[in-house]
């Protein structure tokens, strides 16, 4: 017993070792370093009773994985513990491919939504939904489990099977959903002539966005010709991705200015990305669609945009996730990683849109079903446990009332139509105007 007491208690006092350097980094006062040499005693106590006492015999190695995971899942929504496995298996998402079935997912209150399917993925194409909840895979219950441990089990060898078991709002019952794993392309943009209108999808920022759409502004261009009437860059349910290419992409269309700014603990972590000169569109008009699936780094584009009244954002309230995730490596990456919470990012005008999301200009329903309020769906990061609020004083903006489809018309996107009839000059881009064949 005393020799377990004295190396949990070494553990601890490693630790601590560790945590000494910090005063003479941040000027830490003493009485903080007490503070932290005292919790981290009690952790040491903790770690030697458990593993000695516990029923089973424990691993320690995974004790202290179990103790990291815990900690950083408790910070906020989007901090965790990468194991060096999971650690080694993420890199490749930004990368080339994986093996998967396609979808974007966030843990609320130890349930597993989906907070959209991926374009062309079997999730896709099997039908699940944004909002749907992820009971269990393989009959393998999900409660309680980390995102990284419910994506490891949803990766995959491409060709194999996997099956989900989901529960849909409005629906008693839960129901099985069998995949098949794919390899799963990192997503590239899409574009296509809407008549005299240029459409530009961005499923999600990796390493190759900015080069996919500088090629669909010139070829739209080519295809068009001069009778261009403006471009229509869809951000619906882009679930964000690799900040750089966020930059880029806001740079593209911008003449000059502030594109985003990052604010962390302290004041050195500031940092300012400014636009160069040169707006590949030729200050062509430009509609920004949204919803509630659109989050991070395609928020961080909406929202320069927007502020330099360079787009005009169309849609429904983005999700608020304005927070900057940092992944720092565990002794090189052999002990895994922390992808832990270091910033806040605010947009050119000095908005911070955390948990409150990109208010569009021209509100616009998805369907005349669509009731366009954010807080009864997933899709918004105010609903997420432990997360980060907004900073600043400024007065929230209110959406205006949605614009909805005429009664008995259909549209394959309501959304998508009623943009390019602004940029054709036939829709009025104020939405009290346009309320009145709402429900």
């Amino acid at each position: 017993m005393k020799n377990i007491v004295l190396t949990g208690l070494g553990a601890a006092l490693g630790f601590c070792a560790g945590l000494a350097l910090l005063p003479l980094a941040y000027g830490a006062a003493d009485s903080d370093m007490s503070s932290a040499y005292h919790e981290l005693d009690r952790f040491g106590e903790a770690f030697a009773k458990v593993r000695d006492q516990y029923a089973e015999p424990t691993d320690d190695r995974l004790l202290v994985e179990y103790a990291i995971g815990g900690m950083m899942s408790d910070l906020d929504p989007h901090s965790s513990y990468f194991d060096p496995k999971t650690f080694a298996d993420m890199q490749v998402k930004t990368e080339g491919q994986y093996g998967g079935v396609g979808l974007v997912i966030s843990a609320e209150s130890g349930a597993i939504k989906v907070i959209s399917p991926i374009d062309d993925t079997p999730a896709a194409r099997a039908g699940i939904k944004a909002g749907d909840d992820i009971l269990a895979i393989d009959g393998d219950v999900l409660q309680g489990k980390s995102l990284d441990q419910v994506q490891q089990k949803l990766r995959g060898i491409a060709g194999t099977k996997v099956t989900l078991t989901i529960l849909r709002t409005g629906t008693k019952d839960s129901f099985d959903v069998k995949l098949m794993r794919a390899a799963i392309e990192v997503e590239a943009v899409r574009f296509h002539r809407q008549g005299d209108v240029g459409y530009i999808r961005i499923p999600a920022f990796n390493e190759r966005t900015d080069e996919g759409v500088q090629t669909a502004v010139r070829d739209l261009k080519k295809q068009i010709g001069p009778g261009l009437k403006g471009y229509i860059i869809d951000l619906r349910d882009d679930g964000g991705g690799v900040l750089d290419q966020a930059i880029a992409v806001s740079d593209d269309f911008l003449d000059g200015g502030e594109i985003v700014s990052t604010h962390g603990r302290h004041p050195q972590d500031t940092e300012r990305y400014d636009a160069k000169p040169g707006d590949i569109a030729d200050g062509k008009p430009i509609i920004i669609l949204i919803n509630g699936g659109t989050a991070s780094a395609s928020e961080i584009v909406a929202g320069a945009l927007q502020d330099h009244q360079r787009a005009k954002v169309l849609g429904t309230t983005s999700f608020g996730k304005a927070s900057v995730q940092t992944v720092i490596p565990l002794n090189g990456g052999e002990d895994g990683a922390l992808h832990m919470t270091t910033a806040r990012y605010y947009t050119p005008s000095g908005r911070s849109i955390q948990a409150t999301g990109i208010i569009p200009d021209i509100a616009v329903a998805a369907s005349d079903q669509d009731s366009g309020d954010a807080s009864q769906f997933v899709e918004s990061e105010s609903v997420l446990p432990h997360h980060l609020a907004a900073e600043g004083s400024a007065a929230p903006v209110v959406a205006a009332p949605l614009i909805r489809p005429e009664p008995g018309k259909t549209y394959d996107d309501f959304q998508l139509s009623y943009a390019v009839d602004v940029l054709d000059g036939k829709a009025k881009t104020s939405a009290v105007a346009s309320t009145a064949t709402g429900n």
